[in-house]
């Protein structure tokens, strides 16, 4: 970086060397799994494709091969159910998307909402298997075998933008092109597709604009989210009840800026990648809240105290769990002993534990606690059958 900018380097090769910069490990935990990440990559492409391909697998490793490859197998199996429970209980929990619910005028149109998102969530997780199908189907099919000077446009065109995401070698100097002498990176497949498939590249760049919009939206609702906890839940509710409007709007604001500006410092120290904190997000939901939002609406014995006590124990065991385990949260911490994963579930997944101690903690406290009074018990009929006319008292 220093030698490129003594002698005044073009902008695009010192991106370049900025990026490859930023992806060198920062200890040698991370330098030594990156490097077998590689070398697992290499070792696959090297292999012959009878059989059953690595890019055919459902999961890492072989149910039929030797004793390793069949515990890589269940391993790698246990570990995709996991993440896929932590996902779906966490969406059900993510508190910005349950105030989205909140600007409709009645329970009727709610119910209704919930509906048509869950339909159209359903196209996005239904549809994103296919494209990637599709995609394997084109390069498998029409890539694959082509002479190497005769390969479509959108190939040389995405390698100009990061050959970390879209290489080809010639590796036998035959001149045609074979699949273990291609390599694609997950990130380039969603905005490839629409030249792979014939449509303009203006396609792409609307895919693109899509996804940062998505991630725009899913930013600003967290962000007020949070900002609103804290402003009107505890300020409002526990400290200050007698604050006027105009305070509390402006210390949502004050809030909500400093809420924004320690989410970009954690950014800025890049602790995982995306997928980890993304579904990080997801455990600490599905633990603090799903378990509390579940018996609450449907069990009438819960109170508050053991509500409170069940989401703490949760989100208690989740951290635990990811900060004994997780490379940054371990270094950060400094903790040296040895990782111990339970049942070799990986932190990605720690909800996977917090939703049951949840669950466990609110009900066996619950059950050692007075039951809630009759408006309590009438306001919960009151949000499981809207239309029970039921008498509140007072709000």
């Amino acid at each position: 970086m220093a030698q490129l900018r003594e002698r005044d380097a073009p902008l695009t090769e010192q991106a370049a060397a900025e990026r490859t910069l930023a992806a060198m490990p920062t200890d040698p935990q991370v330098a030594r799994a990156q490097w077998q990440r590689e070398m697992q990559v290499a070792q696959d492409k090297t292999q012959p494709l009878n059989g059953m391909p690595p890019h055919a697998r459902q999961y890492a490793g072989d149910p039929k091969g030797s004793p390793e490859e069949r515990l890589s197998f269940d391993h790698s199996r246990r570990n995709f159910l996991a993440l896929v429970f932590c996902l779906m209980v966490g969406t059900a929990a993510l508190p910005h998307i349950l105030m989205r619910y909140y600007t409709v005028p009645n329970v009727r149109q709610a119910r209704e909402s919930v509906t048509w998102s869950l339909f159209f969530i359903f196209l996005l997780y239904f549809t994103a298997p296919a494209l990637a199908v599709m995609v394997k189907y084109e390069v498998f099919n029409v890539l694959v075998g082509m002479p190497i000077d005769k390969l479509p446009a959108w190939v040389t065109a995405w390698n100009k933008v990061d050959p970390a995401l879209l290489s080809i070698t010639d590796v036998n100097k035959d001149g045609l092109l074979q699949l273990n002498e291609i390599t694609i990176g997950g990130d380039i497949v969603v905005l490839a597709t629409p030249e792979i498939g014939g449509l303009p590249y203006v396609v792409s760049a609307l895919v693109a604009a899509g996804g940062l919009a998505a991630a725009l939206s899913t930013a600003d609702g967290l962000l007020l989210t949070i900002a609103s906890a804290l402003s009107h839940d505890l300020y409002y509710k526990m400290i200050d009840p007698s604050a006027s409007t105009a305070r509390r709007v402006t210390i949502s604001k004050v809030l909500l800026l400093i809420v924004a500006l320690a989410a970009s410092y954690v950014a800025a120290q890049k602790p995982a990648d995306i997928l980890f904190l993304v579904s990080a997000a997801f455990s600490f939901a599905a633990a603090a809240f799903f378990p509390a939002l579940v018996l609450g609406i449907f069990w009438k014995r819960v109170n508050g105290f053991s509500a409170a006590m069940g989401m703490l124990a949760g989100v208690g065991v989740t951290s635990y769990y990811m900060a004994l385990n997780q490379p940054w949260l371990r270094g950060l911490l400094g903790i040296t002993a040895p990782i111990e994963l339970w049942w070799d579930i990986q932190p990605i997944s720690a909800g996977l534990f917090g939703v049951p101690v949840g669950f466990a903690v609110i009900v066996l406290l619950s059950l050692f606690s007075p039951r809630a009074d009759a408006r309590t018990q009438a306001l919960v009929d009151h949000i499981r059958y809207p239309d029970t006319r039921v008498d509140l008292g007072e709000r």
